[in-house]
């Protein structure tokens, strides 16, 4: 079945932003193609808008499950207009706490999970020549902090990627936008965070980053029905931008570690400016 309404897929539909974007473009009236490892939890959005909304289970750790997920989204809407990767969790821990089963745990699915449903997409987008790919990473994907080296190394490595990808589909017509959320008022704290086994050496380093974790739960400045407008208009605009930090908090920081970066660029240039083999003379 064919439509020409719009279509919306987003994976980790069930809660969080995930539902805050699912809820968003059907308050829109457009089509919305819901993911999640378990459909059952997917129950309520479908009976807000049955003929809008196609449920389809995905795990993006499962090879073949994205092209799957793509297929039936193709067969029941006819397009996709806006692929949103919001599916993932979160890992506190410093690097010696973390083991390197959870570290490559965190891996698939943040980087390569996402990497899977954006690739099966990527024929679609090109015959369309239309269309957008969303990348939700975090201001964790620009900077980060003790205790979350291995959330950030996942987000770092998906805006790598989306950067290229950015260059490698605009020829197409196909925009690609990378959104670094500050602190939402979603279930991440509650239910999508892996706290690793402590070692008491790092207590002082990594407690703080714990205690935050532990107690931001429901009290985030961030609305996640606003951060979906937000993103909608980011896209409909003539200059959509390549990364688009969502909360004062994410602004704030981000700016920070940018100006910080490029003091510690600019204090070094004598030096590592001059590592140039020297020009020989004409």
């Amino acid at each position: 079945m064919t439509n020409d309404r719009k279509t919306w897929f987003i994976t980790g539909a069930s809660s969080g932003f995930g539902r805050a974007f699912a809820e968003h473009a059907l308050d829109r009236g457009y089509n919305v193609v819901a993911t999640a490892r378990s459909i059952g939890k997917l129950e309520s959005l479908v009976a807000k808008a049955p003929s809008r909304v196609l449920a389809v289970t995905l795990d993006v750790d499962r090879p073949g499950n994205a092209q799957a997920a793509i297929e039936a989204a193709i067969a029941r809407f006819g397009r996709i207009d806006v692929l949103i990767n919001n599916a993932g969790y979160g890992i506190v821990g410093a690097v010696e706490e973390t083991p390197e089963a959870e570290l490559r745990a965190v891996m698939e699915t943040n980087f390569f999970g996402a990497m899977a449903v954006a690739a099966a997409a990527l024929p679609t987008f090109r015959r369309q020549k239309f269309g957008a790919i969303v990348n939700l990473t975090s201001m964790g994907g620009q900077l980060s902090f003790a205790g979350f080296s291995a959330y950030s190394a996942s987000k770092f490595a998906l805006e790598g990627a989306s950067e290229a990808l950015a260059q490698e589909m605009a020829p197409f017509g196909v925009k690609v936008m990378i959104v670094e959320p500050g602190a939402f008022r979603t279930s991440f704290a509650a239910g999508a965070l892996r706290h690793m086994p402590m070692i008491d050496a790092y207590q002082d380093i990594v407690g703080p980053t714990r205690d935050f974790a532990h107690g931001m739960d429901q009290t985030q400045e961030g609305d996640p029905a606003k951060a979906a407008s937000a993103i909608e208009m980011a896209l409909d605009s003539d200059n959509t931008p390549l990364r688009l930090p969502l909360g004062a908090d994410a602004i704030a920081a981000i700016r920070g570690h940018s100006e910080a970066l490029l003091a510690e660029i600019a204090a070094w240039e004598k030096i590592t400016s001059a590592t140039n083999f020297a020009r020989r003379a004409a």
